[in-house]
């Protein structure tokens, strides 16, 4: 028994209520407005979480290695680089189709995909006998990797009510910002002590064990829609969003040639057509991406927020190793714990300013973290040869309490008004545009740091891509004041 929950004044203007919209009364029973969530919603959601922790770590820990494996798998700096931009890639062309893909599987079904594909790949690295096989094993992980995180936000937005999805939110927070963070520490003392397969035999047992925790504990959510896949969008999606990452990660290299700029054009168009594929299958419920979530203001002016956010992050998160490395003379493990108090205060902070979010609604949060963003970045851009660790470590902490008072404003403010049947393409939509804004904001701030180092050093190349992400963030300022507290269209209206 099915009961529609997007029939009615809640539905966005001129929509249809697809197949897809459908979601078991039991599914929704269990968010009730008091604000009680079910033992097995808990479950759930944890096992979601253990999950989406595991494979967010995997996608850093591969940072600090690609030195060593240029040595034993005789590869160069180019070739290895690779298994990075491979990895981004996949999950840009991957993301896109999730909405597609937690509609048509249930929620049980979508787990296994993602966490089989993911263990599978992890067990083939660890087992690669040379660089080909684990360049195709990164894909493999890259594939389950980017199923994860729209599957877990599209749960929490079906399991978790009104009033505690803010601090259910902040706990996610833990796996998008502990997890990278203790990727380059976790890597640099297993390279210590062993070898580069151990990065994954580590990884290996609690992918499993969280794929068997799973496949005994998950319970399904929701119905499977009767949506087709249209295969004139999944196409569109490789030059579209592939391009644009490609093109955006390379051309910042020292020997990029034209071959970025070319793959930018052609992921420009492709946008552009798949955009227009989209609004046209809008109008018989069936595109690949509902982009009718951008009907929604706050999800708008969210997505863009995590836009900027995810700019300036990505390029300091490159950045500031280079300089310790390369200025300060950290060796990597040690860069790694250097960088580790950030993201640990990053996560930890997540479930606290979650519950705060609850109470006061996203405008104190998001205008207070983005005016320390911008604070902490132009200091960034001050740092020269001479400064103490101390303070850059300080510096890194206070970014990172900024970026945490953005993020969980911002994923649950933009999802929050959606109806039930954009759950997941508004998970979709977020979790794309942070891959592709990751990237813009790599390159961007990498070509400013190569070509004023050429010139003036590297000190100077990095106070300049320090100084050009603080203008970025300039603009969070402005979205951040444009915050207002939504409610859900799927538990009780506007």
């Amino acid at each position: 028994m099915s009961t529609d929950v997007t029939s009615g004044a809640n539905s966005e203007p001129g929509s249809g209520t697809p197949a897809s919209a459908t979601f078991t009364e039991e599914a929704l029973t269990q968010a009730p407005v008091s604000g009680k969530m079910s033992r097995e919603s808990v479950t759930v959601i944890v096992t979601l979480l253990v999950a989406t922790f595991v494979v967010i770590l995997n996608e850093t820990i591969m940072n600090v290695a690609l030195q060593r494996l240029m040595t034993d798998l005789k590869v160069d700096a180019p070739t290895v680089q690779w298994l990075a931009t491979g990895f981004m890639l996949t999950m840009a062309v991957v993301i896109p189709t999730t909405g597609f893909i937690l509609q048509r599987l249930t929620t049980r079904g979508s787990f296994m995909l993602a966490m089989g594909l993911f263990s599978g790949g992890t067990l083939l690295a660890a087992l690669a006998p040379g660089f080909p096989v684990l360049l195709l094993a990164r894909i493999v992980q890259a594939g389950g990797t980017a199923i994860m995180l729209p599957l877990l936000m599209t749960t929490i937005l079906t399991l978790v009510p009104m009033s505690r999805r803010g601090a259910v939110m902040g706990n996610v927070s833990i796996a998008i910002s502990v997890a990278p963070a203790m990727g380059p520490t976790v890597s640099g003392i297993i390279l210590d002590h062993f070898s580069w397969r151990f990065m994954f035999v580590f990884v290996l047992p609690v992918a499993l064990a969280a794929l068997a925790i799973g496949a005994k504990y998950l319970t399904n959510v929701g119905e499977r829609g009767k949506t087709g896949l249209d295969f004139t969008s999944v196409v569109l999606t490789v030059p579209a969003f592939g391009g644009l990452v490609y093109g955006l990660s390379q051309i910042g290299g020292a020997n990029a040639g034209v071959v970025p700029i070319i793959a930018l054009v052609v992921g420009v168009v492709c946008l552009a057509l798949f955009v227009f594929r989209q609004v046209k299958l809008q109008k018989s419920d069936s595109p690949l991406l509902d982009l009718r979530a951008f009907n929604f203001r706050m999800f708008t002016v969210s997505t863009l927020l995590m836009v900027v956010a995810m700019m300036a992050l990505f390029g300091g998160v490159i950045l500031l190793p280079l300089y310790l490395q390369n200025t300060l003379h950290l060796q990597p493990m040690e860069t790694g714990l250097a960088l580790l108090p950030g993201g640990l205060a990053m996560g930890l902070l997540g479930p606290v300013i979650g519950r705060i979010f609850d109470k006061v609604g996203p405008l104190p949060l998001t205008v207070s973290g983005s005016v320390l963003m911008v604070l902490t970045l132009w200091q960034f851009s001050r740092l020269d040869g001479s400064s103490p660790l101390g303070w850059v470590i300080a510096l890194h902490v206070t970014l990172s309490l900024g970026l945490a008072l953005l993020f969980t404003p911002a994923f649950t403010t933009g999802l929050n008004p959606l109806p039930p049947h954009l759950y997941s393409h508004g998970s979709a939509i977020m979790s794309t545009a942070q891959q592709v804004a990751g990237a813009a904001g790599t390159a961007l701030l990498v070509s400013i740091f190569a070509v004023v180092s050429a010139s003036s050093g590297l000190v100077a190349g990095m106070q300049a891509a320090f100084l050009a992400a603080t203008i970025i963030a300039g603009a969070a300022v402005v979205l951040g004041a444009m915050m207002r507290k939504t409610e859900g269209a799927g538990h009780g209206g506007h």
